[in-house]
């Protein structure tokens, strides 16, 4: 759909279309309209003209979100576009304004904010390059010590060293680039563009670096930490950060998979648990947390209640909660205020069906993403669900892959799922008589793809059919056998390879060297 533009976009277009003139005459253009131009420049992927506009950033803010964001001239928002080249030219600009011989006087620019970036699956640039979070953080730490290598060997506006902008990041390291990335936060003091970490991820790293690293980036600026894959942070290790650093104003906390595991807890154990607890009660913007692939049964509470302020976003996924857990999650102040919750991998049917509907009509007024993902919903349950998702009217988000679901039920749900009005992202299964009788579920990957694939389209286009003849056309419906789209697996899923497949040759070895010891 065409996003209407003002008479000011359509010239602005017009001005900047034109790179080699638009150049020339950025010196003449008023400084109110380097936004408009920017925002022009950057759907027409004019690099050069990006470049230069940064590069001359008349303003004290330069945030890339608002810039890129719906405006009154440009409705349409292009912060999704990561486009390589636009970004690239950005941050070169970015690294020319310091080095740009006029005047520091007239160099009003404080602060850039590069947060407000999103990385999402189908990009719409023309080069369909993308520059991810990761390449981004890498970009701009070589950027950062190239600066201060020619600051030092050049002969430089004494002004120059007195330039001081802080660049907000979401920082993403790997072993790749943890080096650069280091040598760029170590030298932050002496360069004029100062690095400051607003969101962190760490993927493939040791810990011994992932504790060096984390310390290094203010972590009293942090508002989102994310220790995701091939970190190996175990309860004790996740107890010293915890006491060793502060994080005063961190909202998002995400755990790797087996961070906890209650099944071998001592006293000891137990102690640290409650300690971790109130460690995160102490951080009082907290309002996300992700701990998936933990075993955490009967200890939700000791974890979650000493928390002040309510979850608005909790993921809990194949996390083996027991009845009591459920229990205290529905009774819980959180519940009130959950606007994304993921209990995929739980039997609910089985295990707590009405402790569960309780907990969905007390997140119902304010929830927006649910994932039922591997919870052995079946026919019988669709009119259960049905009456537990009805009060759920500003749900964005239904997953539910991984269900054992005939195709008849899935229509059913899909009848019901049209009434939704805020509903715009489906994840529905592959229909169990797609597959062979007598499949198992969960199903293994083996068997994932072992389905008629003829008859899984028909219906696929059945319920699309429904959401068409309900003018929900807004709506979309998939079925990502592997899992959702993320983006910073898919920028680094050849060093994520590389890793696991080192892990193993490690395992395998070990094994090797235990059994002819044994021989």
């Amino acid at each position: 759909r065409a996003t209407m533009k003002s008479l000011r976009f359509i010239s602005a277009e017009a001005f900047v279309s034109n790179a080699e003139f638009a150049r020339k005459s950025l010196s003449t253009v008023a400084y109110d309209l380097f936004p408009l131009l920017f925002k022009a420049s950057y759907l027409l992927e004019q690099g050069e003209v990006i470049h230069d506009l940064v590069e001359k950033w008349p303003l004290f803010e330069f945030n890339m979100g608002k810039l890129l964001g719906a405006t009154l001239d440009y409705q349409e928002d292009l912060s999704h576009r990561t486009c390589s080249m636009c970004l690239e030219s950005c941050l070169t600009g970015l690294r020319d304004y310091v080095l740009n011989r006029s005047s520091p006087y007239i160099k009003k620019l404080k602060v850039v904010d590069l947060t407000g970036i999103r990385d999402v699956e189908v990009q719409f640039c023309k080069c369909k390059k993308t520059m991810g979070r990761w390449a981004r953080t890498q970009l701009l730490s070589k950027l950062c010590l190239e600066l201060l290598v020619y600051l030092q060997q050049e002969q430089c506006n004494p002004g120059t060293f007195e330039i001081s902008i802080n660049v907000l990041i979401d920082l993403f390291v790997t072993e790749r680039n943890y080096e650069l990335v280091v040598q760029a936060l170590l030298k932050k003091c002496c360069c004029p563009l100062k690095i400051c970490c607003v969101a962190f991820r760490s993927d493939n790293l040791t810990l011994q670096k992932f504790f060096y690293i984390i310390k290094l980036t203010d972590p009293s600026l942090l508002r989102k930490l994310e220790v995701v894959h091939n970190v190996h942070l175990e309860m004790e290790h996740l107890e010293i950060l915890f006491n060793s650093i502060h994080f005063p104003l961190l909202m998002s906390l995400t755990l790797p998979a087996r961070t906890f595991n209650v099944q071998r807890f001592t006293a000891t154990d137990e102690q640290m648990l409650t300690n971790i607890g109130e460690k995160m009660g102490e951080m009082t913007q907290l309002t996300e947390l992700c701990m998936s692939f933990s075993i955490l049964t009967g200890r939700i509470q000791k974890l979650l209640s000493p928390l002040k302020t309510p979850l608005k976003m909790l993921d809990v996924s194949n996390c083996s909660l027991n009845h009591a857990d459920m229990a205290y999650l529905a009774n819980s102040f959180h519940a009130n205020h959950l606007e994304a919750l993921d209990l995929s991998g739980h039997d609910i049917p089985e295990l707590y069906p009405s402790t569960f509907f309780k907990l969905l009509s007390h997140s119902s007024p304010v929830l927006r993403s649910l994932t039922l993902e591997d919870c052995n919903i079946q026919d019988t349950h669709v009119n259960m669900l049905i009456l537990g998702l009805s009060p759920c009217q500003k749900l964005q988000e239904f997953k539910f892959i991984g269900n054992p679901l005939s195709s008849q039920a899935l229509k059913h749900l899909f009848r019901f799922l049209c009434e939704l009005p805020m509903l715009k992202n489906v994840e529905f299964p592959v229909p169990r008589d797609c597959y062979p009788i007598g499949i198992t579920y969960p199903i293994d990957d083996a068997s994932l793809c072992r389905f008629d694939h003829q008859k899984y389209e028909s219906v696929a286009e059945e319920l699309n059919l429904i959401l068409l003849q309900a003018n929900r056309e807004d709506v979309k419906a998939s079925t990502p056998l592997f899992g959702s789209y993320d983006a910073a697996v898919q920028e680094t899923n050849n060093e994520l390879g590389a890793y696991l497949i080192k892990s193993f040759k490690e395992t395998l070895e070990k094994f090797t060297t235990s059994f002819n010891k044994m021989s």
